[in-house]
């Protein structure tokens, strides 16, 4: 993309920091919407339509966290018939972050996403054909 940058713009009817986190979410998932609701609200760019991803990345941290007691509690190797194994939370847990993470980036909680641009406000000078050669 050429030219500046756009800016992001709070949305109108964005979400109060006064929204509860649902109640079929874990404790971990939980402490993790207490933590990061506050955030976006004051940034009103989260509307009811990300939700979703809001509770996803939720569940996906607090699972993140659940693993890591399984794993301190259990260690992450396991004995089976064919020997030594990956403990099954250590897989978990990587495929919890991984989601985490970019459910975070969608959101708007890692540094790089924070300085990316989301929202244009000036549609009127977009040279995305030219880039094209169209």
């Amino acid at each position: 993309m050429k030219g500046r940058k756009p800016q992001l713009t709070p949305d109108a009817i964005g979400i109060g920091t006064t929204m509860k986190s649902p109640s079929w979410l874990s404790k971990d998932a939980k402490a993790e919407w207490r933590r990061v609701m506050p955030i976006l609200s004051a940034r009103r760019i989260l509307t009811d339509a990300d939700l979703g991803s809001l509770e996803n990345y939720c569940i996906a941290s607090g699972q993140v966290r659940e693993m890591q007691r399984t794993i301190k509690r259990e260690g992450s190797v396991i004995t089976t018939d064919r020997g030594p194994r990956a403990h099954p939370a250590v897989r978990i847990q990587s495929d919890a972050m991984t989601r985490a993470r970019l459910l975070a980036a969608e959101l708007g909680l890692t540094p790089v996403s924070r300085n990316r641009p989301t929202m244009r406000t000036d549609l009127s000078d977009d040279d995305s054909a030219s880039d094209l050669g169209v």
